[in-house]
This record gives structure tokens, C-alpha cells and sequence, in this order.
């Protein structure tokens, strides 16, 4: 097994930022693999935003959120299927109702198993934290917008079709104006591209531009990233911008026949040059393969 190069994804309950009445975030502290966790409540339910990877970071959230609710009903919901944002949903067991949209329920079921054995290679820390995980199964699934009502407060649970995945789905408070998305936005690194042919191909370059445009619309006053610092309705454009220039600068080499691996050296070596802060630039040569993919399917 490799060494794990990262801290260990060991979600923490402190700092915790309130970002509106009722309605709080358990941070990532910018540690790979532990995701930025909402908790939101209204007058006689609460919903929780993403597990942590695993039974053990899970039971830290569960733990905090039953605290947090004093009393109230629990709802829990994941932004996608990915194993640091939804393989803790089992711990939640009876505690909680775990509502997700079909195409995330179909993405569990397909993928799951395969994203459970993937993760537990990364290295013995995350091994460590994915034991005794199983693939969660959803009490409930929509397949359009679903508004949950939590008392006083409307939670919308959105899917956004394929794009970062085929299940993701943002979650918006309304009355907050507080917006949680999942890994269609990142802050501080290059957009993750689960490009991992011929296991999995789902992502699209070309439809996460799509969605972004339309998120960045919404101007919303907090957005919550799957991974880092908060921002607000800039982040939306920055991603979106970052994509457009990703899948610009594939295609135009792809034009040319240039071969995928020159391609990804080059546009690799252009991206860390516009964006030296980031971090992850790895990600870079996944994206330049799935837009590789899609141009060809475009120009067919």
C-alpha cells in the first residue's frame, strides 16, 4: 500500500463557522479528504450536509449533530456519492433520514463498491478510516428538486444532471442565501475530475460549465465548497472560468492532433502557471482526458 503523502482525513468538530440562524459548518480545515459538513435546522427538523469518510469520522458528525438538533428530527443528505462525502451515511443508521436523488442512489449502487476498494489504496490512514464502511442505501429518492421542510425553514435539495458526477445535487437555504455544492466547486485547488476510464467516465467537462453558469447566476450570498474556505458567488464564476479555460486549451491542441499525453503536459504546465497557488495540479491531466473524450464525441 503507498504511502499516504496527506494529514490524516480525520474530520474535527472545531471552529465551527455559523454562517446564519440556525445554521452551521463544520469546516475541512483544508485537510484532503474531509469534506466541508452543513448543518442546517429549522423549527422541529435538522438536515446534515456530508458524513466525513467512514464510520468513525461519521459517529464524530452524528455525535454533533444530535447535540446540536436537542431533539429535533434528523435528515441527512450527501452532495454526491464520493467516499469522503457519503460512506459515513450508515452510521447515522435509525438516528437519522437519509434522502438523496435517484441518480445519486443509482451512482451508490453501481460505483460504490468499486470507489470503497479504490480509496482504501490511497494509503493506511484512509484504509484505517473506511473500516467497517458499507455502501449507504437511502430511505428516500426524488428525482427532480425536493424542498424538505424543517419547520419555519425550506431546505431545496437540487440535482444539477451529470457533471462533477452523474448525481451531484446543491443544496440551498433560501432564507440564508447559503449554498452547499459539493465538489462542483473547490477553493484553493484544480477542479477534481474523477476521469478513471473505463471504471468511470460519468464525469463531463462540458455539462459542470453548463452548471456553473447557471449557479453563478443564482448569486448567492455564501457558497460552501465540497473542499476549502467559504466564498460567495465569485467562487461559481471562478470554477466555471477555470473549466472554460480547461476545455479551451484541450480542444484547441486536440484540433491539431496533438496526442493526449502532450496535451496534458502542456495544458498542465499553462494551468500552473495561471494558477500557481492551487493546489492538486494532478487533477489537470484527468480533466484534459475526459475533455479529450468529449471533444471526440462532439466532433462526431
Amino acid at each position: 500500500m503507498p504511502d499516504y503523502p496527506y494529514p490524516d482525513p480525520i474530520v474535527e468538530i472545531t471552529d465551527v463557522q455559523e454562517l446564519a440562524r440556525d445554521l452551521v459548518v463544520v469546516p475541512n480545515r483544508n485537510v484532503d479528504l474531509v469534506p466541508n459538513i452543513g448543518v442546517v435546522g429549522g423549527a422541529h427538523s435538522v438536515l446534515v450536509v456530508d458524513t466525513g469518510l467512514g464510520p468513525r469520522n461519521a459517529e464524530k458528525v452524528l455525535t454533533f449533530a444530535s447535540e446540536y438538533a436537542k431533539g429535533r428530527r434528523l435528515y441527512l443528505t450527501t452532495t454526491h456519492f464520493h467516499p469522503e462525502h457519503a460512506y459515513g451515511a450508515r452510521t447515522f443508521g435509525e438516528e437519522a433520514t437519509y434522502l438523496v436523488n435517484a441518480a445519486q442512489a443509482e451512482d451508490l449502487a453501481t460505483k460504490g463498491d468499486g470507489y470503497l476498494a479504490m480509496f482504501r489504496q490511497l494509503g493506511e490512514p484512509v484504509a484505517r478510516k473506511l473500516q467497517g464502511a458499507a455502501i449507504p442505501l437511502p430511505d428516500l429518492t426524488y428525482d427532480g428538486p425536493y424542498e424538505l421542510d424543517l419547520g419555519g425553514r425550506v431546505v431545496r435539495l437540487r440535482p444539477t444532471g451529470r457533471a462533477h458526477t452523474k448525481g451531484d445535487q446543491v443544496v440551498t437555504v433560501p432564507d440564508a442565501d447559503v449554498m452547499f455544492t459539493g465538489d462542483l466547486a473547490e477553493t484553493g485547488q484544480f477542479a477534481i475530475f474523477p476521469w478513471f476510464p473505463p471504471h468511470d467516465v460519468d464525469v463531463s467537462g462540458v455539462r459542470w460549465i453548463e452548471v456553473m453558469q447557471r449557479l453563478a447566476k443564482e448569486q448567492p450570498r455564501v457558497v460552501v465548497p465540497g473542499h476549502g474556505d467559504f466564498g460567495d458567488a465569485h467562487l461559481l464564476g471562478m470554477v466555471r472560468d477555470y473549466l472554460t479555460e480547461l476545455r479551451d486549451e484541450t480542444w484547441t491542441r486536440r484540433d491539431s492532433a496533438m496526442s493526449q499525453e502532450t496535451i496534458a503536459q502542456e495544458v498542465r504546465a499553462l494551468m500552473i502557471e495561471r494558477h500557481p497557488e492551487w493546489r492538486q495540479p494532478e487533477w489537470v491531466d484527468r480533466g484534459v482526458g475526459g475533455l479529450c473524450s468529449e471533444h471526440s464525441e462532439d466532433a462526431a
